[in-house]
């Protein structure tokens, strides 16, 4: 057997039960006292927040007087109709949030105002009740009624406020890259300073008297912008983005950035006056093609401050190259034995800079015990037969340098000729 439904408990509005003519006599003076109420209003609203703007429409007016007796119109219209909920006129509330977007100040004073308002505006309207005896219960839907109004005027103001934030921020954007352009451009006409003093202070960016420059990489295409603050110019739109840091060696800042990278991977550049940014960009770019190469350590934002070594002398790859080809040539012209003997003698000649039998005065040791390889006694057992020039002038210091920096553009692996060309890393070290 179905159980028997319940009847629909329905709540009975006691504004509907006050006789039509109560609420027309209502509407009537609310109606032709709004304008003063309007005013009352604005009055009370100007003493509470004396540096509130007095923004005035195209006739003159308050916009602030024509949005309140406007609200307030609409408000008694619809109490006087009981049809559904008042319907909120939109443009002046929402110009109000505009406005209060663009000036920079939160929605909290401006929903505190509204608040004010609506207090106010009961206030009149329980007054005008009690002349016409509307029953109390109907006036306290008429408070109701009033706040949920109130809901819908603090909409449209924060869809205004929402307006203004997503331009501005639109407008920084677009400030800042042609700032970030100024900054990083390699070359110049004129003197730049009054344009970059312009700039900055449109982004209110205070010019710092050094700068240093990152290159991130995207951990994901869709990668969510770092927090690196306001005071850190920021591009995203790059496939590399781009940052400038102000003051790099400022207490705190590694820190600070340290954690708003976390995730993230890229290279900052070595710090430099402002002037120079486009130099600390480059070396930042240097160094993530290293990374990008697996020649640096990638995974996390290095500073070029400490690979100096490595962007030194792993950067110009194609020109180490060709000075491997040129300074180990005559290599090439020995059988693999007599070619590798060579080679050894060669890089330990490197290790030694040239040194008979040790190494040069006041210099220590970098590796400990100098190699066999150094005696020139051993150099004689290795090399039975005249040796080809390796350079003219092979003693000279700039040689070494060369030979070294052949030595780490060269790979560790077996090449033509079967000649094994010295190492990298022990080359490095000793030409520099």
């Amino acid at each position: 057997m179905t159980p028997a439904r319940s009847p629909a408990v329905t709540t009975r509005s006691a504004w509907h039960d006050v006789p039509r003519l109560q609420v027309r006599r209502f509407a009537a003076i609310a109606m032709a006292e709004a304008p003063s109420l309007a005013e009352e209003i604005l009055s009370e609203i100007r003493r509470e927040y004396p540096h509130l703007p007095v923004v005035l429409d195209e006739s003159g007016e308050p916009m602030a007087l024509v949005g309140i007796r406007r609200a307030i119109e609409v408000f008694v219209q619809h109490l006087e109709q009981s049809e559904g909920r008042p319907s909120v006129p939109p443009g002046v509330f929402q110009e109000f949030g505009r406005g209060e977007g663009l000036h920079g100040r939160s929605l909290d004073s401006l929903q505190a105002i509204y608040r004010m308002g609506v207090r106010l505006a009961w206030r009149r309207f329980a007054e005008i009740g009690q002349r016409v005896e509307i029953p109390p219960p109907a006036m306290y839907e008429l408070v109701d009624a009033g706040y949920e109004y109130l809901d819908g005027l603090v909409d449209q103001s924060v869809r205004g406020y929402a307006e203004a934030a997503a331009r501005q921020a639109g407008e920084r954007l677009r400030l800042q890259r042609r700032l970030l352009e100024l900054l990083l451009a390699e070359h110049h006409r004129g003197d730049p300073a009054d344009a970059l003093t312009e700039r900055a202070a449109r982004v209110g960016w205070p010019l710092p008297r050094k700068v240093a420059v990152g290159v991130l990489l995207r951990p994901a295409r869709e990668a969510v912008a770092p927090a690196v603050g306001q005071e850190v110019l920021l591009d995203m739109e790059y496939e590399q983005p781009r940052m400038v840091v102000p003051e790099p060696d400022a207490a705190g800042r590694p820190e600070l950035l340290h954690r708003a990278l976390t995730g993230w991977s890229g290279a900052i550049g070595p710090p430099v006056p402002l002037s120079d940014a486009a130099k600390s960009l480059r070396w930042a770019e240097a160094a993530v093609s290293l990374m990008q190469r697996k020649l640096l350590p990638a995974g996390d934002v290095l500073y070029c401050t400490e690979h100096t070594e490595a962007l030194v002398l792993l950067q110009p790859e194609e020109l180490i190259d060709d000075l491997a080809l040129r300074c180990l040539a005559p290599l090439t012209h020995c059988g693999p034995t007599h070619g590798r003997r060579l080679a050894e003698t060669l890089l330990a000649w490197l290790e030694t800079r040239g040194a008979g039998g040790g190494r040069p005065a006041g210099r220590p040791p970098a590796d400990g015990p100098l190699p066999p390889a150094a005696d020139p006694r051993a150099v004689g057992r290795r090399d039975r037969r005249p040796r080809p020039p390796l350079r003219a002038g092979t003693g000279a210091e700039g040689t070494a340098v060369e030979g070294g920096a052949g030595g780490v553009g060269a790979p560790v692996t077996p090449t033509t000729a079967g000649v094994q060309r010295p190492d990298r890393r022990r080359c490095a070290r000793q030409a520099l």
